[in-house]
């Protein structure tokens, strides 16, 4: 049994919440904790027309997070995804197109007691159940989500996953490619993810962070640099970053969600996906 000292949180910030930053999982730990005192771990993906890389993904997560349920739910993909994704996962579902509905979708069909929202073109990172039951085990923590990294050595990357991590601090804002996860009694006191074009990631970590403390796990989700390699890096990073300006000023979301569509969005995908 790992020493309790690794169950404790390693360092602790005030902003306007607390924010808990846990200890990484040991190498050498087993991945055996898929559970959050006795529930489940419900891993929510949705996608759309991700059939290039869906098994790859599953696999991964089947391989790195096996003991929990993953549910896939698909937004009316046109290239097979469905078919692909349904013998690598629990549950396949179809739903409505649009990231918060398929979300919502999954977490209504789900089992666990807690939910881990993951995008596919994610890796997720050994480890990662045990670090999620351990924040959750501490009984004030709601909700938490992990670094990111995406895999190239561009300054506009680290531009995009370090000094935005730190921006995202001060600003207490968040967004979905971080795999928020939570407790189910929270996702329902919320009301699940907001029906809306754009930013429901940060409109429910908004919600989550004012119900309690929120868990950030160093650890670091392998985040894809497909989208920045399709739009291109610095034009998508200054578009993210405007955006996440806009927003913190209330600019209304459809007003955003115009934004995006015209810089960024690709017509066979979600606004954001």
């Amino acid at each position: 049994m790992r020493s309790e000292r690794f169950r404790k949180p390693i360092h602790v910030l005030s902003l306007h919440d607390v924010i808990i930053l846990t200890k990484p999982e040991m190498p050498t730990a087993r991945n055996k904790a898929a559970k959050v005192g006795s529930g489940l771990i419900s891993i929510i993906v949705p996608v759309l027309n991700e059939a290039a890389s869906i098994e790859r993904f599953l696999q991964c997560l089947r391989e790195r997070a096996g003991d929990a349920e993953v549910i896939v739910v698909d937004g009316g993909s046109s290239d097979g995804t469905f078919d692909l994704a349904r013998n690598h996962c629990d549950r396949c579902l179809n739903a409505p197109r649009g990231r918060a509905v398929q979300m919502n979708a999954g977490a209504c069909a789900a089992s666990g007691d807690s939910f881990w929202f993951v995008h596919s073109d994610c890796e997720v990172p050994p480890g990662c159940l045990q670090q999620i039951a351990d924040a959750l085990g501490q009984p004030e923590v709601l909700g938490g989500f992990f670094r990111i990294r995406i895999p190239n050595e561009r300054f506009v990357y680290r531009l995009t996953d370090s000094f935005a991590h730190y921006a995202g601090l001060l600003l207490r804002t968040r967004f979905g490619d971080h795999g928020f996860f939570c407790r189910r009694t929270a996702f329902e006191e919320i009301g699940g993810f907001p029906k809306v074009p754009l930013m429901e990631d940060a409109e429910f970590f908004r919600k989550l962070r004012r119900l309690g403390r929120i868990a950030i796990i160093p650890s670091r989700l392998i985040s894809s640099s497909r989208r920045y390699e399709e739009i291109g890096p610095w034009r998508l990073t200054l578009t993210y970053g405007l955006i996440a300006l806009l927003y913190l000023l209330r600019v209304p979301i459809p007003a955003l969600a115009t934004i995006y569509q015209k810089r960024c969005a690709r017509p066979d995908r979600l606004i954001g996906v």
